[in-house]
C-alpha cells in the first residue's frame, strides 16, 4: 500500500497493537503522530519508527478529554500539514464481573474507549471536512464488542458501541467522501493474556516458539503485526469505496462481520399480548435464539 504523503494519527500506539499500526502505516510512507498515556513509551515508539526509516513525533496524552483529541490533530497538521487517517486505538481495562464492578471500573473503561473514540474522531472529521479532500476513520473494536465476553461488562459496551458509531459515521460522513470502518482484532497483547485459552499462545509468542496453525486458524491468533497490514489497506486509496464495515483480522484469518438483523419474525393481528407470546416462543423463535461470547474452540489433542 502506498501511503506515501498521508499523516495519520494512532491512539494507544506505544505498544501492542497501536504501535504495530503505527509501524506500518510508517512503513507504507506515511508519517504519523504516536500518541500514548506514558510520555517515555510514546516517545520510544516514536523512535522506533523514526529509526526504521519513517516519520513520526510522539504526542503523550491520556485519550478522552476533547482537549487531547483537538491537541492531536493540532499535532499532526503543525508537523506534517494536514490529517488524512485517524487510528482510535487506546483503551485500558478494568475486568470484574456486574455485581464487582465499581462506577470508577466502568467510566474509566467508557471514557477511554467509547469518549475516546468519539472526540478523537470528531476532531479528525473537522480536519477532514474543512481540507476537502476526504479521509479515513479507523475505529478498534472487539469480539467482545461483537460476541459480549464474561467479566467485561465496560469493555464490551464500549466495544458494542464503537461499531454503532461506524454505522453512523459512515453516513454522515459519505458526502464529505470520509470512511469509516472498524478493525476487529485478535492478537497477543496485554489484554489477550489474561483470556485462558489464549494465554498458552500468547506465551509462547514471547518465548519466540512458533504459533501452531491451530492458533493462527481456529483461533485467529498471532502477534500485533499480523493485524496491521488491514490498518495499511483502510488507510489506502485502495480502500476509497468502503466504509461502514466491522472487519475482523487475526493470525491467518481475515473475516468481515455481519451487523445485527432480525433472525425471524411473526405478526399477529392486534399485536401482541404475553400470553400469545408466551404460546408462540417455542415453536417460532426458540430455535433462532441467539448464542453468547466467544466460544473458542480447543486445540485437538493427539
Amino acid at each position: 500500500m502506498e501511503l506515501n504523503g498521508k499523516v495519520a494519527v494512532v491512539t494507544g500506539a506505544g505498544r501492542g497493537l497501536g504501535l504495530a499500526y503505527a509501524g506500518e502505516l510508517a512503513r507504507a510512507g506515511a508519517a504519523v503522530v504516536v500518541n500514548d498515556a506514558d510520555a517515555a513509551t510514546a516517545e520510544a515508539a516514536a523512535k522506533q519508527i523514526t529509526d526504521a526509516g519513517g516519520r513520526a513525533v510522539p504526542h503523550p496524552a491520556e485519550v478522552g478529554p476533547a482537549e487531547t483529541a483537538e491537541a492531536l490533530v493540532g499535532r499532526a497538521v503543525a508537523e506534517f500539514g494536514r490529517l488524512d487517517v485517524m487510528v482510535t486505538n487506546a483503551g485500558v481495562l478494568r475486568d470484574r464481573v456486574l455485581w464487582k464492578m465499581t462506577d470508577d471500573d466502568f467510566d474509566t473503561v467508557v471514557r477511554v474507549h467509547l469518549k475516546g473514540t468519539f472526540t478523537c474522531a470528531r476532531a479528525a472529521a473537522v480536519r477532514f471536512r474543512e481540507q476537502g479532500g476526504g479521509g479515513r476513520l479507523i475505529l478498534v473494536g472487539s469480539p467482545a464488542g461483537q460476541r459480549g465476553n464474561f467479566g467485561q461488562t465496560n469493555y464490551s459496551a464500549a466495544k458494542a458501541g464503537i461499531v454503532g458509531f461506524v454505522r453512523t459515521w459512515a453516513m454522515e460522513l459519505a458526502r464529505a467522501d470520509v470512511t469509516v470502518n472498524a478493525v476487529v482484532p485478535v492478537a497477543a497483547t496485554a489484554m489477550t493474556e489474561t483470556v485462558p485459552a489464549l494465554a498458552p499462545y500468547a506465551e509462547a509468542l514471547r518465548e519466540g516458539r512458533a504459533m501452531p496453525p491451530f492458533a493462527r486458524r481456529a483461533l485467529a491468533f498471532g502477534a500485533p503485526e499480523d493485524a496491521a497490514g488491514l490498518v495499511a489497506f483502510l488507510a489506502s486509496d485502495a480502500a476509497s469505496g468502503i466504509t461502514g464495515q466491522a472487519i475482523g483480522v487475526g493470525g491467518d484469518r481475515l473475516s468481515l462481520w455481519t451487523h445485527p438483523t432480525q433472525a425471524v419474525a411473526a405478526y399477529r393481528d392486534g399485536g401482541w399480548a404475553a400470553a400469545d407470546i408466551a404460546a408462540a416462543w417455542p415453536t417460532v423463535f426458540a430455535e433462532h435464539e441467539q448464542s453468547v461470547g466467544e466460544n473458542l474452540p480447543e486445540e485437538p489433542r493427539p
